[in-house]
């Protein structure tokens, strides 16, 4: 095993996009990085491009005993150190008209984005420093939220509620862990190019709504995504921030990292939201009920 056990961290959804690049940037700093993955093939994967320097871990977040047990591994492997830092970034989007997601749909959502992220962090909060007996510095925790944490857009309302949720949690928890100090610091990117954008099942998973009456709103929102996704930024710059956000001296408590900050944040700002909601209205074809 190489790498560094006193800068160790770990880096949940680490198969892909920014879990994989924040996994990168860490192990070029020579830190170890534990890289959890719900697939063996996955796991390979990481050992084949980066060895004996990061130590996958098999979980879902959303099980809970599997998530204990890969702390357990980590807590053995590290002996009485501390973390360096925890990355929540394992999460998954569902999309579609709020009307006519599945109550089920919805809960799988938080099941993922939120709970996971609560199973892991509890898991891992003695080896990051709620262990008064281990050595070293306490650790960090990062959270990836999303621009979507902060501004709900049509048919993304599962996943926008989630990361509005995961704001919320991550500020109460930044102050609860004041005790132990161990900081929380939420990134909340906008859109990433990552090779999900290619899939022709993303691509499509606004289809299964062609027979309600957002069916033309959906179709305009799925191409416009999809073409914000392959323009989106590089998923290295958010694994760049990652790593500062651990190694900052006085580091924000949350950071934005988008390609247009003043159309994604000043401009909405300046405008208000009812006037926000009309421009969303005839973009996407909304009858004008003024």
């Amino acid at each position: 095993m190489t790498g560094n056990l006193d800068r160790a961290i770990v880096v949940t959804g680490a198969s892909t996009g920014i879990g994989r690049a924040a996994a990168a940037k860490a192990l070029r700093e020579g830190a170890h990085v534990f890289g959890s993955v719900r697939k063996q093939a996955d796991a390979d994967s990481l050992t084949q491009e980066f060895g004996d320097k990061v130590t996958p871990l098999l979980f879902d977040v959303a099980d809970e005993p599997a998530v204990k047990a890969g702390a357990a591994k980590v807590e053995e492997i590290l002996g009485r150190r501390r973390l360096f830092g925890l990355v929540n970034n394992a999460g998954i989007a569902v999309s579609g008209p709020l009307l006519h997601v599945d109550t089920d749909e919805l809960r799988r959502q938080f099941e993922i984005n939120l709970y996971g992220v609560h199973n892991v962090t509890r898991a891992f909060a003695n080896a990051l420093g709620a262990d008064p007996e281990r050595t070293g510095k306490p650790g960090r925790i990062v959270m990836i939220s999303s621009v979507g944490g902060q501004n709900g857009s049509p048919f993304v309302g599962p996943y926008a509620a989630s990361k509005f949720a995961l704001e919320g949690y991550s500020q109460s928890l930044r102050r609860e862990l004041m005790l132990y100090g161990i900081d929380v610091i939420v990134i909340g990117p906008g859109a990433i190019a990552t090779p999900i954008w290619d899939k022709a099942d993303d691509k499509d998973a606004l289809k299964r709504f062609d027979n309600t009456p957002y069916a033309e709103m959906t179709k305009r929102v799925a191409d416009y995504m999809l073409t914000l996704g392959r323009k989106g930024l590089p998923a290295s710059d958010v694994g760049d921030l990652v790593w500062r956000c651990f190694t900052d001296p006085a580091p924000k408590t949350r950071y934005r990292i988008l390609r247009n900050e003043f159309m994604d944040v000043t401009m909405p700002n300046l405008l208000g939201p009812r006037r926000v909601d009309k421009i969303i209205a005839k973009r996407l074809g909304f009858p004008d009920r003024s």
